[in-house]
C-alpha cells in the first residue's frame, strides 16, 4: 500500500495528530483520529439503519476527526477523484 499524505489537524499537539491520507491503489481515504469514548462507540454500534448491521465488525473501527479538518478531507476526496477518474 502506498499512502499519500494529505494533511494533519492544524491544531495538532505533540501527543495528538488526526491525519488524512489517500490510498490511490485501493481508491480509499485513510484516517487517523481519536478513539471514541465507550458511550459514543456504543451509540454507533446500536444504530439500526437500512443496509447497516447493528454492531461494529471486528474489521472496522469508529474514529473521531475534528470538524476543522473538513477542508483537508475535501482535498483528499478531490485528490482521489483525480487519481481514479471517479465522478
Amino acid at each position: 500500500m502506498s499512502l499519500q499524505f494529505i494533511g494533519i489537524d492544524p491544531q495538532t499537539g505533540d501527543d495528538e495528530s488526526p491525519t488524512v491520507w489517500i490510498d490511490r491503489e485501493n481508491g480509499e481515504l485513510v484516517f487517523q483520529g481519536w478513539k471514541p469514548g465507550p458511550e459514543l462507540e456504543a451509540e454507533c454500534a446500536a444504530l439500526e439503519l437500512p443496509g447497516h448491521a447493528v454492531g461494529i465488525p471486528e474489521t472496522e473501527a469508529v474514529v473521531r476527526i475534528p470538524a476543522r479538518m473538513v477542508d483537508t478531507i475535501r482535498e483528499a476526496c478531490d485528490a482521489l477523484e483525480r487519481a481514479d477518474g471517479i465522478r
